[in-house]
């Protein structure tokens, strides 16, 4: 049995962190993780399958509980709502962990590579949220819009949170984001219907 290694994976996640803006990703190495963190790199790979899953590795914990509240929306609730009530149930998680959120971020958009590895992630949780919305009875094309409008939403809103001096919580801005596309497309519709009608748009 091996030696007990207390928050193994939290001094890990704390010391890549602290290299990657210190010397840069690219830069770091497992190795040097593991001597910052006081531990073996043996135990860097028991926790990360690589350097990479320092940053990513919570994306299925993340996956699986968007999924969930989605599922678990109230079945009256529209389908864009179902995705922005589990959007904002996830909020708290964020700020709970602002900081090393913003550290995490900090080192993603400096790496090209980091930057499309987000952008591949962004998109699964939009497929699994939509295939919750299916679960629920949504068809499509709804189903796909009202995941892909959802994680739009929560991009937007995640970026005015990491820059927000004022320190207002992540569910603020994905509220406000969401009125905003409501807003937006409502305006769209509203247009439509007047250039149907042969009116002129004011």
């Amino acid at each position: 049995m091996g030696r007990w290694e207390p928050n193994a994976r939290g001094r890990l996640e704390q010391a890549a962190l602290e290299l990657y803006i210190e010397r840069g990703f690219d830069q770091t190495t497992v190795a040097e993780i593991a001597m910052r963190a006081g531990l073996t790199e043996r135990t860097f790979f028991r926790h990360f399958a690589d350097k990479r899953e320092v940053l990513f590795g919570g994306a299925s914990m993340l996956q699986e509980f968007l999924v969930g509240a989605v599922a678990g929306a109230p079945a009256s609730a529209a389908p864009i709502d179902a995705i922005a009530r589990a959007l904002q149930t996830v909020g708290a998680q964020f700020d709970e962990r602002r900081d090393s959120v913003r550290q995490r971020q900090t080192v993603i958009v400096a790496n090209t590579e980091l930057r499309e590895r987000e952008l591949i992630k962004l998109a699964s949780l939009a497929a699994a949220m939509a295939e919750a919305l299916r679960g629920r009875g949504v068809t499509d094309p709804a189903a796909g819009l009202a995941a892909e409008a959802g994680i739009a939403v929560f991009r937007i809103a995640f970026e005015r949170w990491i820059d927000d001096t004022d320190q207002r919580d992540l569910s603020h801005h994905i509220r406000e984001s969401l009125a905003e596309l409501k807003a937006l497309t409502a305006g769209a519709s509203s247009h439509g219907v007047r250039e149907g009608l042969g009116q002129v748009p004011t």
